[in-house]
């Protein structure tokens, strides 16, 4: 049965962002943890423009990750050989990036030096009828937690990032010859390979659910252990204490055990690559293991109206690496609404070969009379549950927005 359809970041203030710290300021030291609040505005283009403004050297510059652009979102960055004082002399420049406070501290903030996000999210233009429907997949994922899979923001503005991976990794191209470039696109083809095994683990209900030989994740302090007493450890994680993990692939990657490895090692083969081969690639990655399934800590939704209909606002916080759009997915079909520039494309098209009434591509009816287009973001059900993208997905969905680089997308 089809998810129901939401309208999705209508307004940089649908859709707010709040980064939980993982450690305070320690008040000394030559670095300076700065938060902000930026609107419409990269993590990038915010960190580019303050070095600017002080004099510092940009690759100094430190954050733990990237924040969505088409948002309203809250971080710390930090700077190098800097007053604070000097930082809070620019508060009130520009409208799109606020300077909240400014903290001497002894290191540079690096990725992942965060616990997590916090969201607050306004979905629009929900028919009535889907309400109901929309509040008990919000209340499942607050039960059981969701897969965790990556999105289409790790596959790059084309969705090709893990393919052009790949034909380095094979030696049938050379790699790209920035090693920021080189990480970008092997971390796209380790995700793959995790979203792999993930979808074998969706397909046979397993996703959440310790088989022997896993390599769990205890949920309060993130330590793993090899999965031996299956029933107790089903428990366990009925109780949401811990959860199986997948494989993000690397020369150091703590493997599980059995015919679990087996199916993980069946998702390099898939790729016709081997484990050895991913000494040579090192530097790029040693190798982690991520949770197949993320809990969502502190859901709260409520009812609302306005000018599009009804619609359903929400907060929720999740941890680090996790995508709010992954988990949405989950309980609607998010659908973004075009700009007034390509509403005026669309006209053209009614009376066009192909428009309005025509049959499309995939041999639908093109039915749309609304005077806008609404794109649902790449996703397909499995078992009931929405999965993110494939790499062929991500890309047709990436071109269709317009293309969204993944640094522009709520971090990892």
């Amino acid at each position: 049965m089809p998810l129901p359809a939401a309208l999705f970041k209508q307004s940089p203030a649908d859709f707010v962002v709040d980064e939980i710290d993982a450690y305070p300021a320690s008040g000394e030291g030559p670095h300076v943890l700065v938060r902000i609040r930026k609107t419409s505005l990269s993590t990038e283009a915010a960190v580019s423009r303050l070095a600017e403004a002080l004099g510092v050297d940009r690759r100094a510059c430190g954050f733990a990750g990237m924040k969505d652009k088409d948002a309203i979102t809250t971080q710390r960055v930090s700077l190098p050989d800097v007053d604070p004082a000097r930082v809070l002399s620019l508060a009130g420049r520009w409208p799109d990036l606020e300077i909240l406070e400014a903290e001497r501290h002894r290191n540079k903030l690096k990725p992942g030096h965060l616990r997590g996000n916090r969201f607050r999210i306004r979905l629009r233009g929900i028919v009535p009828e889907a309400l109901p429907a929309i509040e008990a997949g919000l209340d499942r994922v607050a039960r059981e937690g969701f897969p965790n899979g990556f999105g289409p923001q790790r596959f790059g503005r084309d969705g090709d990032n893990a393919d052009r991976a790949l034909a380095f990794v094979r030696g049938e191209a050379r790699p790209p010859r920035d090693p920021r470039e080189r990480r970008l696109l092997f971390s796209a083809l380790q995700a793959r390979w995790f979203n792999r095994v993930l979808d074998a683990r969706v397909a046979d209900g397993t996703w959440n659910v310790p088989v022997a030989g896993d390599l769990l994740k205890k949920t309060d302090t993130g330590g793993m252990f090899l999965c031996t007493d299956v029933e107790t450890d089903r428990a366990r994680a009925a109780r949401g204490e811990l959860s199986p993990t997948g494989p993000i692939f690397g020369a150091e990657m703590i493997r599980p055990a059995g015919d679990v490895l087996e199916r993980e090692l069946a998702a390099l083969a898939a790729d016709g690559i081997a484990p050895e081969a991913l000494e040579r690639h090192r530097s790029l990655g040693e190798g982690t293991r991520r949770p197949l399934r993320v809990l969502i800590e502190d859901l709260v939704y409520a009812r609302f109206q306005d000018d599009t209909g009804s619609g359903v606002e929400l907060s929720f916080g999740l941890g680090k690496g996790v995508y709010a759009t992954t988990a949405l997915a989950n309980v609607v079909r998010l659908e973004a609404r075009l700009e007034a520039r390509l509403e005026a494309r669309l006209e053209r098209r009614v009376d066009a070969p192909g428009g309005i009434g025509a049959a499309a591509p995939d041999g639908t009816a093109n039915t749309s009379n609304s005077g806008r287009e609404a794109l649902p973001l790449a996703t397909a059900e499995v078992q009931g549950h929405p999965r993110w993208p494939t790499t062929d997905q991500a890309q047709r969905g990436r071109a269709a927005h317009g293309g969204t680089d993944p640094e522009d997308e709520t971090d990892e």
